[in-house]
């Protein structure tokens, strides 16, 4: 069995790094530009971006890098590619927190490694929390084990999301009525943070209902090694979904009819 520790510490310095970059413009009145797809873009994602990128291709050359603002690159791209190690980074998850002065967003980085992610960093620089793992290696939140919660049902629970409006799409709108029927107390504007918040035991269930794989590359590690689960809303542990959600194994049979089409 691969031990992923070298990577594992690689991605922590790393995404601690990139985090510091985009302190420099956090709250500092940053104007973002729109994106083809309507989201929006600054200067310290791209920033924080290549620097990442550049430290994996001096690091690890032959892998593949697939980013949020620069798309696919790195050694072994192309017709040539022979490489099953591919980054996904995401340089600030949650741009229109970060724009508006919110310390939520994060820093992403996960490694796959033949279709299985094994090494995930989920950092928060405004609030000072990383959240890692590696498989084999355990979760940890600021270096410390972390765990999920052992919370019998989800009447108990609590769940977060991040913009309600992507619930209105026929096929999530019955979902959103039963989260809110069933659970004990709903909260929003999360991103990746509401992941890391049910990685470490302090939500039962984080929703999204629409993903791409560079927002949520270091989840399923680290809610695995957390105890958990993320995926998509079939119950397959991937980040290739349209949609996502983490919760714990315990809940993950009740969570999986709560969501079901």
């Amino acid at each position: 069995m691969t031990s992923y520790e070298a990577e594992l510490d690689f991605a922590i310095e790393t995404a601690w790094i990139a985090g510091q970059v985009t302190l420099e413009f956090f709250r500092q009145g940053v104007d973002p530009e729109l994106k083809s797809d309507m989201t929006p873009v600054t200067e310290a994602d791209r920033g924080a971006e290549e620097f990442i990128r550049s430290r994996i291709a001096e690091a690890f050359p032959g892998d593949v890098v697939v980013g949020e603002e620069f798309g696919t690159g790195g050694g072994g791209t192309g017709s040539e590619n022979t490489t099953e190690r591919h980054w996904y980074v995401d340089p600030i998850d949650g741009t229109r927190s970060f724009v508006r002065g919110v310390p939520l967003y994060g820093i992403l980085i996960g490694l796959e490694v033949d279709e299985t992610v094994e090494v995930g960093v989920a950092h928060f620089p405004g609030i000072g929390e990383t959240v890692a793992a590696a498989s084999g290696h355990g979760c940890t939140l600021n270096g410390e084990p972390a765990q999920v919660c052992s919370t019998p049902h989800l009447a108990e629970g609590y769940v977060s999301f991040g913009d309600p409006g992507l619930f209105v799409d026929p096929r999530h709108r019955k979902a959103w009525r039963r989260m809110m029927e069933r659970t004990a107390y709903r909260v929003g504007w999360s991103d990746a943070y509401g992941h890391a918040l049910v990685a470490t035991g302090r939500l039962e269930l984080m929703v999204d209902p629409k993903m791409s794989a560079w927002d949520c590359g270091p989840f399923p590690v680290i809610l695995r090694e957390a105890g958990g689960y993320f995926g998509d809303w079939d119950g397959n542990e991937t980040i290739h979904g349209d949609r996502a959600f983490s919760t714990s194994r315990r809940l993950l049979p009740e969570t999986l009819e709560l969501l079901g089409d």
